[in-house]
């Protein structure tokens, strides 16, 4: 009889440990679980957080390029407009020159003394004038990423230097043929004209001179070279 409450006692004991050792188990298992769990939610929160930080960076990345364009577009309006005040378009210059050709032309068919001479300088002015315009345009399609690394373009600004030496010395031929101009209105007419180009020559040094301050990482050397 005995025996028999010790066996009973016994299994009640083994009973008892092996549900507390599946009950910790149990738990221990819970614990991993729910550690797994907050593990998951933790990289998920990360991963969100780098995902959010990508999309602000694209945003404003994306904000900054557009303002850069605005300001490159705001630049360029600038300069057309400048350009069009200083009669630097093709349209106004070729306009200008060839009012300028007109009247000196008619000028000298009233003077013939000098006439021919006044024929021979408005016709050279009229041919310099298309390699100006032809530079003058060659700089200003010239690509912006060449010139923010290589500077502006020097060769086709020197040749706009060029034209205007040349200018320069047709002008004062023209001063000395003016003083034989004996008509007042004829004079008064040819004076005027000069002027004009005086203004032309001005406007064309502006230009060179806009050109040259323009930023660039290396047309210091590209400078050097063309010179």
């Amino acid at each position: 009889m005995i025996n028999k409450f010790f066996v009973v006692g016994f299994l009640v004991i083994v009973f008892s440990v092996n549900m507390n050792n599946l009950c910790l188990a149990k738990q221990q298992g819970n614990d991993s679980a729910g550690g797994v769990q907050v593990q998951i939610q933790a990289e998920d929160q990360q991963q969100n957080q780098n995902q959010n930080q990508n999309d602000s960076q694209n945003f404003l990345g994306a904000k900054e390029q557009e303002q850069e364009q605005e300001r490159e577009r705001e630049q360029e309006q600038k300069s057309e407009q400048n350009g069009q005040e200083n009669g630097l378009n093709g349209q106004n210059r070729r306009s200008a020159v060839a009012n300028f050709v007109q009247k000196l032309q008619e000028v000298a068919n009233r003077q013939s003394g000098i006439g021919q001479q006044v024929k021979i300088i408005a016709q050279e002015q009229n041919q310099s004038e298309e390699t100006t315009l032809q530079a003058m345009e060659k700089v200003q399609t010239r690509s912006k990423v060449r010139t923010f690394f290589l500077g502006t373009d020097y060769k086709n600004l020197g040749t706009l230097r060029s034209e205007m030496v040349q200018t320069r010395n047709r002008l004062n031929q023209l001063e000395d043929l003016a003083e034989n101009i004996q008509d007042e209105n004829d004079k008064e007419e040819f004076q005027n004209q000069m002027q004009a180009l005086e203004q032309e020559q001005q406007n064309i040094e502006d230009f060179i001179k806009s050109q040259e301050s323009k930023f660039s990482l290396f047309g210091w050397l590209v400078k050097l070279f063309n010179k």
